[in-house]
């Protein structure tokens, strides 16, 4: 009760102004040589020097100097108690903002005491109050109603956190943002969001690509565990550097930076961008994400606290890698080593069809196994990708509803079928569905082309049909029409004819006479193109865009 009635006293104290004579005996040398104002000094001025104060008093805070931070934010309050503002309506308003945002820093302060344990970064205010206490209250809910949230996503955590804890703790990270998968996935690793945000650490397609997580037919890293977490870490470091604040960083790893960004700017003050001083101008969901995440570490740093039992965790993931440079499937390979299928789709889990891709790749078996399948690697037959499924209509069944389980288009079934426009589907009868990715199908009926010199090319990782257009100086709608593809979608190694012979003598803007150009913020494939001396077509060709494609900062572009 006695530590409340203080606490009490110096919080009214900062609120109110009556801080004593504490400003006046504040070391000047900790505080770089600040003083008191002089009469010369506008109320601006005077306003920039509380907002100094202010942010002197975050440095001490992060640096674990506590009675400083005080001090600091002590003389801050008592010089904005003494400015006149006159009747000028913005010294006023700023006068407002900045005597709130002290107000409410000196209780963040005192709260501050009990913190989560930091890295070379500052650490996590483990705050506690009626937002964090909701959120304590529903996990608790799901907990004791046996709902199996909190139960099951803790229990998963065992797979993956000892990981996440060493590389956030050797990025200098503090160990508890390893609770943030139990928020943002329940630590499954194909959790998938509305918003297509995939994996461990709920990354959209574009944020992925930025921070170095590859994606195509046969591979998204953002299911691997281990990579995805080292994206994480690069992502919440850019966000510290941005923000300083960790409860502002999750809230922007939530949301977006630019989101958070937008906000913080649309207040009279722009320093008022603490996490709790813009809450209430966050999406509902951001809202909440934040104190659910420091709800979590209350939880876990205090289970018998709050009733919680004891609860198992799985087991770390163990196991060997092996190089493979065969297109093969995880099936073959769980049987020649003698274990399940699930076990090493469990360990390999970015293989989205459960097939290595044909190129070298880093294969995660169980231990003890890597001798077995060194030993018996020639034996391990080639997977190709098969051009159809087969599908069992069922009553009721349309070819939309048919064509969206199986991720293909309508078009590519009807022709597969020879099924036309009026054409009705019924019960039972078997359809054969293109995979996609594989080669397209190609109707019989499609009217011949006839071309008196072609040229055939191998599709390679990375090709498109507008680049190997631009190889041999044709264009795409010719090479459609004449391999008779349905739509425009390759794979490697499908052969293609190609009207009219590859002049290698030709200057062709093919990537490897192009230079490469780190995309920034603002930028269009117009304006590059433009700032480039390139035609645009040619630009979106090169680097296999079209017209709508969206780039992103970082992102890496052939220019001339």
């Amino acid at each position: 009760m006695k530590l409340h009635i203080i606490f009490l006293f110096i919080f009214s104290s900062a609120l109110y102004g009556c801080t004593g004579t504490l400003h006046n005996s504040f070391p000047e040398n900790g505080m770089g040589g600040y003083k008191n104002f002089s009469s010369d000094e506008t109320a601006d001025q005077i306003l920039d020097k509380v907002a100094e104060f202010s942010e002197v008093s975050l440095g001490f805070r992060e640096k674990g100097e506590f009675e400083k931070a005080v001090q600091a934010m002590d003389q801050a309050y008592a010089l904005i108690l003494d400015v006149n503002t006159g009747d000028d309506p913005h010294l006023i308003q700023r006068k407002k903002d900045l005597r709130l945002t002290i107000s409410k820093r000196i209780l963040e302060l005192y709260a501050s005491r009990n913190i989560a344990v930091s890295g070379k970064f500052n650490a996590i205010p483990l705050v506690m109050n009626k937002y964090v206490q909701t959120e304590i209250d529903f996990l608790m809910k799901t907990y004791k109603n046996n709902e199996g949230f909190f139960i099951n996503a803790y229990r998963r955590s065992g797979m993956y956190r000892p990981y996440m804890v060493t590389a956030l703790k050797k990025a200098g990270l503090p160990e508890e943002l390893s609770w943030l998968p139990l928020i943002e996935s329940g630590f499954k690793v194909k959790a998938l969001s509305p918003a297509r945000a995939l994996g461990l650490w709920q990354f959209i397609p574009s944020t992925g690509v930025r921070f170095g997580l590859k994606r195509d037919k046969l591979i998204d890293e953002r299911l691997d565990p281990e990579k995805s977490t080292r994206a994480a870490i690069a992502y919440l470091k850019e966000l510290h550097a941005i923000f300083g604040d960790w409860t502002t960083v999750l809230a922007a790893y939530n949301c977006g930076e630019g989101r958070v960004l937008r906000v913080i700017r649309s207040q009279n003050a722009n320093y008022l961008d603490n996490f709790w001083d813009i809450y209430e101008r966050l999406p509902r969901e951001t809202a909440r994400y934040v104190p659910r995440f420091l709800a979590t570490l209350h939880i876990v740093r205090n289970m018998e606290k709050y009733g919680v039992d004891s609860i198992p965790t799985s087991s770390p993931l163990k196991y060997e890698t092996l190089t493979i440079s065969k297109q093969t499937h995880l099936k073959e390979i769980a049987k020649i080593i003698g274990v399940s299928p699930k076990i090493l789709k469990t360990l390999n889990p970015e293989l989205r069809r459960n097939i290595l891709p044909g190129k070298k790749y880093s294969l995660r078996i169980p231990p003890d196994k890597k001798e077995i399948l060194m030993a018996k690697l020639d034996d391990i037959p080639v997977f190709s990708i098969p051009k159809f499924k087969y599908h069992r209509v069922k009553r009721g069944e349309t070819l939309s509803r048919i064509a969206k389980r199986y991720h293909a288009s309508v078009k590519s079934i009807r022709l597969a079928n020879k099924i036309n426009k009026r054409g009705r589907i019924v019960a039972g009868k078997t359809l054969k569905i293109p995979v996609r990715g594989a080669a397209a199908y190609i109707s019989k009926k499609a009217g011949k082309v006839k071309h008196s010199r072609t040229s055939r090319h191998v599709v390679k990782k990375g090709d498109s049909l507008w680049n190997i257009a631009g190889r041999y100086g044709t264009t795409a709608k010719k090479i459609c029409k004449l391999n008779k593809l349905p739509n425009t979608k390759l794979h490697i190694g499908q052969v293609l004819k190609v009207p009219g012979r590859g002049n290698k003598n030709k200057k062709t803007l093919t990537k490897d006479n192009l230079r490469t150009y780190h995309v920034k913020h603002g930028d269009v494939p117009f304006k590059i193109a433009k700032r480039h001396n390139m035609p645009l077509q040619r630009f979106l060709r090169v680097n296999d865009l079209r017209p709508g494609s969206k780039i992103y900062p970082g992102q890496k572009v052939h220019v001339k």
